[in-house]
């Protein structure tokens, strides 16, 4: 793997050499922005807004616009000489608990090597440390123009650092949830913990990318000249009145039947449900039978003794 930066992690005293390298890698499909009239690939070029001509990289400066629209022009010189010891170094600025850093803030991963012989030993050293307490180093480090917050963790036998957010980038969670009182009943949520034991575990490197293998079909039809089959349109209807429990035992039922087992509190759900549902049913039942014995009577004045036999079939 290639490094992307080379530094070292400063822990208290001590200096550990390393290298930082992409901990990921992305596998998306890249499409290219093709002209529709004669399928000639589109570029972008720099064209300096003054001149109208094309610009060089090498031609280009960094520039900061004020809100007046003055431009303060930024040289790399300028970012080499701002004094912060992160420009090279992960500094350790604490040591916390794994469960301090909300997973909201993790952004992009990195692998740590150490680089150079000597660096092996306080490179393990560190590692062992981490380890052996079950924290995590809360760091800072500069990369690419920034400084940036990061977790430091082990992965197996490797240092990872996690850049984080700042806590200011952050957004609040105000006007998200749904608005206004929802109840929630017993039963459902019976269910919904029924249904989240049926699902059980999985292991991810079991997942896969369903769209990008779809892509790659269609791809791989079209350069053969034939399409594959088009999935019919769902039909969009107006809005229904859910019957959540009933979805939650149906999705309870699939997920029992694909993972071979039966949930303790699935039964324990579905009979819940199903003896509310009984008693309501009971309910309407009698209040039916009611109705009718009410309009047999009604019925009944003019001639009683032919709506006899049918007052009693009724009831």
């Amino acid at each position: 793997m290639r490094s992307i930066w080379n530094g070292s992690i400063a822990f208290g005293l001590v200096s550990i050499p390393v290298k930082l390298m992409s901990a990921t890698e992305n596998h998306s499909v890249s499409f290219r922005q093709i002209h529709t009239e004669d399928g000639g690939r589109v570029r972008y070029r720099k064209v300096c807004e003054l001149e109208d001509e094309e610009v060089q990289a090498a031609d280009t400066v960094r520039g900061y616009e004020m809100a007046d629209g003055t431009i303060v022009t930024v040289t790399d010189e300028d970012l080499a000489a701002l004094p912060l010891r992160t420009t090279k170094t992960i500094e350790v600025v604490a040591v916390l608990p794994a469960d301090r850093i909300d997973p909201l803030q993790m952004d992009t991963a990195y692998y740590l090597a150490a680089n150079g012989t000597d660096a092996g030993k306080p490179y393990v050293l560190l590692r062992e440390a981490l380890k052996r307490t079950g924290s995590i180093a809360l760091t800072k480090f500069a990369l690419r123009g920034r400084e940036r917050l990061a977790m430091l963790r082990v992965v197996d036998d490797v240092l990872l650092l996690h850049s984080l957010l700042w806590p200011d980038e952050i957004r609040s969670t105000e006007h998200v949830a749904p608005e206004g009182r929802v109840t929630i009943k017993d039963a459902e949520l019976d269910l919904a913990d029924a249904l989240m034991d049926t699902l059980g575990e999985i292991d991810p490197d079991s997942m896969h990318d369903d769209y990008r293998a779809a892509l790659d079909e269609l791809i791989a039809a079209k350069l053969s000249g034939e399409l594959p089959p088009r999935p019919a349109p769902e039909k969009t209807e107006g809005a229904e009145v859910i019957d959540l429990a009933a979805i939650l035992e149906q999705s309870v039922r699939a997920a029992e039947k694909k993972s071979g087992k039966r949930s303790g509190r699935a039964r324990t759900a579905t009979k819940k449900t199903a003896s509310k549902k009984t008693a309501s049913g009971k309910k309407t039942a009698s209040g039916k039978t009611a109705s009718g014995k009410s309009v047999a009577k009604k019925t009944a004045k003019p001639a009683a003794k032919k709506t006899a036999p049918r007052k009693r079939a009724s009831a």
